[in-house]
């Protein structure tokens, strides 16, 4: 069997069997096929799609280069949330330990931000200490031990992914539906959970930019789970405006303690609830959404949820002062509102624009081992369909550099539309697909 003729057998549009997929991630995770043929299969596959078998197949491949984590012994049902990444979002820091408070162990290995998405490591590395590499041995210890871990991707977790991800980066082949299926779903797979909540974001401030793009990538996801033994739902929520108030890291980790502590932005509050009461559903502890919702309710207004929260930071070194009293976390030197320009509605707000201000302010990261600086981000004050003020503030910049400010001030600026015309106010969520 040889790379270039499963190259051009792709070329050509024609279906590759299982041994030649297999031959070749292989091939390619353990350095025998180099980059410039990867590539040019990447690109095969991004001009020439690929079939359910094939991306099954694809996606078993690049679970099996790596170490496939089985967690069954630890406990009967383990669940796992993925979210496509976008602004604001902050919802693993809440809903992983409200379910676990509900009694169902959450085992979720997480990411890193890159460009205007934000990543959970990075936010969770604002507690001092707080460990995000954590072994597959101390994975399963901790998970039995407190129910809950959230850690980053373990370096023998599928690890065709990761060399696959850095080549489709670098040769404009991200957006290719198979590719991106087999990429989330062999980490989650490696990853030993038994049932995966998908939480696909669809707007300006994230990947998929419409419904319909957002439900295929979601239907091909729950459809290769649900064949693949797991339990599968995914739900379709809104990133045309950050969720909640606070963009950047240590800011959003006092807004999810807020909302741990029955406070918190109304949307971000709303949204946890609905993922918690998915997951809920979806490791059958409770029968449907409606009770997964009171039963999410009932650990947040009796502490349960925010005592799983601090033992989470304690199991992984994290110093329990810092989340006991927010104030503690990083905080940005200058801190200063932007007023709104204009009396009128707020019609539109372009979250990929307020991801990019963070950036700006060296919150987040352009390449992925660009440093970051936990203090500063942006803390938005209105939602679309919001009257607005003239002079008012608008959003409040956390910032330590001057010149950074200025930047990040003239694009926060540019992301919000204040017109005449009253608008309606988003949807969280659009729509369910199970």
């Amino acid at each position: 069997m040889r790379a270039v003729d499963i190259i051009a057998k792709k070329r050509d549009g024609e279906e590759l069997t299982s041994e030649e997929i297999r031959f070749f991630v292989h091939g390619y995770t353990r350095g025998e096929i180099p980059d410039y043929q990867a590539a040019a299969w990447l690109m095969a596959v991004y001009l020439r799609g690929m079939t359910e078998r094939e991306t099954r197949d694809l996606t078993l491949a690049m679970a099996q280069s790596g170490e496939m984590m089985d967690l069954s012994d630890v406990a009967p049902i383990v669940v796992d949330k993925h979210s496509s990444g976008g602004v604001g979002d902050k919802v693993t820091l809440v809903v992983a330990p409200v379910v676990a408070a509900c009694g169902v162990p959450v085992g979720k290995m997480t990411g890193r931000g890159l460009g205007f998405t934000g990543g959970t490591v990075d936010k969770l590395e604002s507690i001092p200490g707080f460990r995000t590499d954590l072994s597959a041995d101390e994975f399963r210890a901790q998970l039995a031990q407190i129910g809950l871990v959230v850690t980053g991707q373990s370096a023998n977790l599928a690890p065709a992914d990761r060399k696959l991800y850095a080549l489709r980066d670098a040769t404009a082949t991200v957006s290719s539906l198979p590719l991106i299926v087999s990429s989330i779903m062999s980490k989650k797979l490696a990853g030993g959970a038994h049932a995966i909540l998908l939480d696909i974001k669809v707007g300006s401030g994230a990947f998929m930019k419409t419904v319909e793009e957002a439900s295929r990538l979601a239907e091909a996801m729950v459809r290769l789970g649900q064949e693949l033994g797991r339990r599968m739902a995914a739900l379709i929520s809104d990133m045309n405006q950050p969720l909640g108030w606070a963009v950047g890291n240590a800011l959003e980790v006092r807004e999810a303690i807020d909302v741990l502590h029955e406070g918190g932005p109304d949307d971000l509050r709303e949204h946890c609830l609905v993922v918690a009461a998915e997951m809920l559903t979806l490791a059958g502890r409770v029968a449907n959404p409606v009770e997964g919702m009171e039963m999410a309710k009932r650990v947040i207004a009796n502490g349960n949820a925010w005592q799983k929260f601090r033992a989470l930071v304690e199991a992984q070194g994290g110093d329990v002062r810092f989340v006991d009293d927010p104030d503690r976390l990083p905080r940005a030197r200058y801190v200063e509102s932007v007023p709104a320009p204009a009396d009128g509605y707020v019609q539109r707000i372009d979250a990929a624009q307020i991801g990019m201000a963070v950036v700006d302010l060296g919150g987040g990261r352009e390449k992925k081992e660009d440093p970051i600086d936990h203090s500063v981000g942006v803390v938005v004050h209105h939602k679309v369909g919001d009257l607005v003020q003239k002079g008012t503030p608008l959003v409040t910049l956390h910032a330590n550099d001057r010149v950074r400010l200025e930047r990040a001030r003239q694009r926060v600026l540019a992301a919000h539309i204040i017109g005449s015309e009253p608008v309606p106010p988003l949807p969280l969520f659009y729509k369910k697909i199970a």
